[in-house]
């Protein structure tokens, strides 16, 4: 082939060399398996709560926990990892569909290596929100400190990558926000706190989205420019939401109330934060479209989990450690346990997000 090309001249040696570059670049990157490094995402960072935690709650002192078996009896070697599922969650899915990498760490994962920092990790904790008086319910990971924990990664990913560098990868990664479920299924709903006495569903909610408001103004601060903030789950529609004192109507009421602000909510931000592109991921919708039609999409079972398939308020809405009993076929399930979706039910909807993602933030 070498031969072949210097008997030509010069500029047919130009194009017959451009073509077999290009073409080697394709073959390279259609190899099976093969993740190419991501330029426009280069990592994702995730805060917030079980929808996205990854694992944060193994190190402390929190009774939302859920490293033990049968959780991860369908993630990467059959381990439980601290995913509120039975595999893989929409932290990962989402990383995986923008190129970035195959599975989100902790960052409190004990195991965490410095080259880990450059793609992002997660902060968030199951059992968190908003409401400072959330996290204390189940001891969860505050926002507060979920930020100062980012803070700390910031410097870590300086030491690492040099801080022109680390400036760049933050600007550039993509930010994912889950907050308000643990907020108004337990604080508001479900809890006689001071919230649910003092406060009507209109003013709580409109607090919690002040509340997100300031967060996401606090990670600009920080350099993050590309943010998805999430809608609640449809929290009527949860399993263990059998256990509420009031009707599936009244929580979802106020959850759609919650969303329909934070939507008008993250409008106002990117008339506000120059450069920003925040985008609001509606999850309630297309999880309760799962829910309804069920059929539609090959699952056979909405209204409890797969794990801890007894008696919601005795089993409680995680999976029993003590007595883990699972369902026969987990693929037939919406959900795993009695408040968090199946990995099948997260991968159903995790492209039209990733597709959302694309769109708005580029």
């Amino acid at each position: 082939m070498v031969v072949l090309f210097v008997k030509q001249s010069s500029a047919t040696y130009t194009i017959l060399l451009t073509l077999f570059v290009i073409q080697l670049s394709i073959s390279t990157a259609e190899e099976p398996g093969n993740l190419q490094e991501n330029r426009t995402f280069p990592a994702l960072i995730a805060f917030g709560d079980s929808i996205l935690d990854t694992g944060n709650n193994n190190v402390n002192n929190s009774t939302a926990k859920c490293n033990y078996p049968p959780y991860g009896i369908d993630f990467i070697g059959g381990k439980a990892t601290g995913r509120f599922c039975d595999g893989k969650i929409l932290t990962d899915f989402i990383a995986e569909g923008l190129g970035i990498k195959e599975i989100v760490p902790a960052y409190l994962d004990p195991n965490l290596q410095s080259d880990d920092l450059p793609t992002g990790v997660c902060f968030a904790s199951g059992g968190s929100g908003l409401d400072p008086i959330t996290p204390t319910i189940q001891s969860a990971i505050s926002i507060s400190d979920q930020l100062k924990n980012f803070k700390e990664y910031l410097g870590k990913l300086e030491g690492v990558v040099g801080e022109k560098k680390a400036n760049e990868i933050i600007s550039d990664s993509v930010f994912l926000l889950s907050f308000g479920n643990n907020d108004i299924a337990i604080t508001y709903v479900h809890l006689n706190t001071s919230r649910s006495a003092n406060c009507t569903a209109d003013t709580y909610t409109s607090q919690l989205v002040n509340w997100t408001s300031t967060f996401i103004k606090d990670l600009y601060g920080l350099g993050a420019r590309k943010i998805a903030t999430f809608s609640t789950v449809p929290l009527g529609y949860l399993p263990s939401s059998a256990e509420r004192p009031i009707s599936r109507d009244d929580i979802n009421d106020a959850a759609k109330l919650f969303n329909s602000k934070l939507t008008m909510e993250v409008k106002n931000l990117n008339g506000s934060l120059p450069q920003a592109k925040i985008v609001y991921v509606d999850v309630d919708n297309p999880l309760l479209d799962l829910i309804k039609n069920p059929g539609e999409s090959g699952f056979n079972v909405t209204d409890k989990g797969c794990c801890g398939v007894g008696d919601v308020a005795r089993e409680g809405p995680v999976c029993n450690k003590l007595t883990p009993s699972t369902c026969d076929n987990v693929t037939q399930y919406v959900f795993w346990d009695a408040a968090h979706p199946s990995e099948r039910a997260y991968k159903i909807l995790a492209p039209p997000i990733l597709e959302n993602l694309k769109s708005n933030l580029l």
